[in-house]
């Protein structure tokens, strides 16, 4: 192999090992902390510093969709078990488990009741859902909400992790209705 065709060939290899999947044609069932695509319904991702132009703006509700954590299997039935305090983005929303692949019928309509009670049932307001970086359950919570006729939501895949690298507010925060 020539050295040009040699180095054409690590840089393709490199490309492809470093490129985004390709979004699904549904939700994402299994696997949830994995490589995301760079789009969801061939929107861009909002990195930071878009998603915070728009906090300091005030112009989106912010939803955080990570799910709760789960007690420990194996833990006595007799042990309280009590979830660490969740930090999301200061303001956010926390609406745990509605970005599952597949949701209970009990969950759909936790989620279409907190969305249009959040948004006073304007289809139109300005959503940003996320959670952790590399996590498919913002990228399902923010394709569903699009399928429930929300037409301005955005998906921030840097999730909770960006914005504390970024050094931006965050506040523990309780499940939605809770």
């Amino acid at each position: 192999m020539s050295g040009r065709l040699a180095m054409g060939f690590l840089l393709g290899l490199t490309l492809a090992v470093g490129a985004a999947p390709a979004e699904p044609p549904s939700y994402r069932l299994d696997d949830y902390q994995s490589p995301v695509p760079a789009t969801l319904n061939g929107q861009p991702a909002l990195d930071v510093a878009q998603a915070r132009a728009l906090w300091d703006a005030g112009q989106a509700l912010f939803l955080d969709v990570l799910p709760h954590a789960p007690r420990p299997e194996g833990l006595s039935p007799a042990t309280v078990f009590v979830d660490k305090p969740h930090v999301s983005i200061k303001g956010a929303i926390w609406l745990p488990d509605v970005g599952r692949g597949e949701v209970s019928a009990r969950t759909e309509t936790y989620f279409r009741q907190a969305l249009s009670a959040l948004t006073a049932g304007d289809f139109s307001r300005k959503i940003v859902i996320f959670c952790k970086r590399d996590c498919w359950m913002s990228w399902n919570a923010a394709r569903r909400a699009q399928s429930y006729g929300y037409s301005a939501v955005q998906w921030f895949s840097e999730g909770i992790e960006g914005w504390r690298e970024a050094d931006l507010p965050t506040e523990i925060v309780q499940p939605y209705g809770s």
